[in-house]
């Protein structure tokens, strides 16, 4: 993603500071280094200048520098086990030093990369993770089912059945010796099977921390066992498209982050002390929360205004199409907001960030950015009355049309603790002079916080709607653009 900054420096300001001022630190390359910043340079002692470093090797007159390999065994075998197959395969024609290290190190294992069969027979050590394909037929059933009882498997700590391109109907349901590994594993995903109730009742996963049902035809009971009562450490849960599941509720004292997409119609945080993360990765989903307990509730997106139906409830407050009801209570725990408009509304937004009073970062999107879909302001006097923590926000689909001004100027021109205004413009308007044109309208010689930018971005439809991976739950902030 193109990304461009434009932000002010004190008066007067040294040349290096110039130079600096247009690329955040973070960003300047190895060269850039070298040329504009040399006093950032580590230095250099004649030690170093005159001596060859601990592990270079002389060969044919060449110094090869290999400090990895003079890591002990232990730590070696964790590198290869979190390389994926093919590349920790690889690490056996490296030299002798890796070669026995391959055969003894905790496998990973992909199906994609390799002949599962073949490897699981000729390795010595044992296997971390495994993901395999759902088998269709009897004859795959019958291999997949004799993979699973390698004796490679028995401390299997990660498990995924692979999600693929089309959905079978019947689906098929995981074979037998799926479920022998319930005493070892932290992390599993199951992709477009059935999960039938006999088997789900009796399931006991005593150290499961991440758990994502892809497209799965499970029993409404079936979840709420699983949840409440087979995963006793549960962290993180995705669900996306399951069949079977309408109304779900949520007691678990060790969740903290849960994602969900056309998955279901009801959801009732009932009591979740640790929850953090709620992400809803489809924006246009008739959808009902009620929020009863989660007093550390950080992360909350997407809600949107697109269907009547959809609301979330905090308490006795209702907040439906993005409208909220009441304003005799707050939460104070949020602190990621992401929306998804239809009609812009400022006042609606306003009074999204007076219910979150500790609001640092805050997404808003419109689905499409049409100059006159939006309300005139009502409330006039309603931006002195505010004092926002926002730190961060960012407007999607930016046109610059008047209603999305005013809230920036706003934040702009009220938020102390502000650092940066993100806005995410179609590639017609990435440009210079839009840029400027920027700058001006939305004041940012007049910001409250001397440390904001104002920074431009190229519209990316790369968001939180579109993760799929169960470890995208793991994130702080999941609607950040990862481009």
């Amino acid at each position: 993603m193109m990304a461009a900054a434009m932000a002010m420096e004190p008066a007067a300001p040294t040349t290096k500071k110039r130079k600096l001022a247009a690329v955040d630190i973070h960003e300047l390359t190895p060269a850039t280094l070298a040329t504009e910043a040399p006093d950032l340079q580590p230095p250099t002692t004649a030690e170093e200048s005159q001596e060859p470093p601990r592990g270079a090797e002389e060969d044919g007159g060449e110094s090869l520098l290999d400090r990895i390999s003079n890591l002990c065994d232990a730590v070696l075998g964790e590198i290869i086990t979190l390389l994926p197959t093919k590349e920790g395969a690889r690490t056996q024609i490296l030299s002798s030093r890796w070669r026995h290290l391959w055969h003894t190190a905790p496998l990973n294992l992909d199906y994609l990369e390799a002949d599962v069969g073949v490897v699981l027979s000729a390795h010595q050590g044992s296997c971390r993770r495994i993901c395999l394909p759902l088998p269709r037929h009897r004859w795959q059933a019958d291999d997949t089912d004799a993979w699973l009882r390698s004796p490679a498997l028995d401390n299997l700590q990660e498990l995924e059945f692979d999600l693929s391109p089309c959905f079978p109907y019947p689906p098929p349901t995981p074979p037998p010796a799926t479920f022998r590994f319930s005493s070892t594993l932290r992390v599993a995903t199951f992709s477009q099977c059935h999960l039938p109730y006999r088997t789900v009742k009796t399931l006991r996963f005593a150290q499961l921390k991440k758990l994502a049902f892809l497209e799965v035809e499970i029993l409404e009971r079936s979840m709420h066992s699983i949840v409440a009562l087979g995963c006793p450490v549960l962290e993180s849960l995705m669900l996306n498209n399951c069949r079977y599941v309408g109304h779900l509720r949520i007691n678990s004292p060790t969740l903290i982050s849960i994602g969900f997409r056309y998955s279901l119609s009801k959801l009732t945080i009932e009591d979740a002390p640790s929850l953090q993360r709620l992400v809803q990765f489809e924006k246009y989903t008739k959808m009902q929360v009620t929020i009863i307990s989660a007093p550390k509730l950080e992360t909350l997106g997407y809600i949107s205004e697109w269907f009547g139906k959809s609301k979330i409830v905090f308490g006795s407050t209702v907040i439906q199409e993005l409208r909220i009801d009441s304003l005799a209570a707050v939460v104070c725990t949020v602190k990621i907001l992401a929306i998804n408009l239809y009609t812009f509304d400022l006042d609606m937004v306003v009074d999204l960030m007076r219910f979150f009073p500790c609001l640092e970062k805050f997404y808003v999107k419109m689905a499409q950015p049409a100059e006159k879909r939006f309300r005139p302001s009502k409330h006039r006097n309603l931006f002195s009355s505010l004092d926002t923590r926002l730190k961060t926000l960012v407007l999607g689909c930016y046109r610059s049309t008047q209603p999305q001004v005013k809230l920036a100027t706003f934040v702009v021109s009220n938020a102390r603790m502000l650092e940066s205004v993100r806005l995410e413009v179609d590639l017609q308007n990435y440009k210079e002079v839009f840029f400027a044109e920027q700058h001006r309208r939305l004041g940012m010689e007049k910001r409250a916080s001397r440390d904001a930018r104002l920074c431009f971005a190229a519209n990316c439809p790369h968001d939180a709607s579109t993760v799929v991976h169960l470890s995208d739950l793991d994130l702080t902030d999941p609607f950040a653009c990862a481009c």
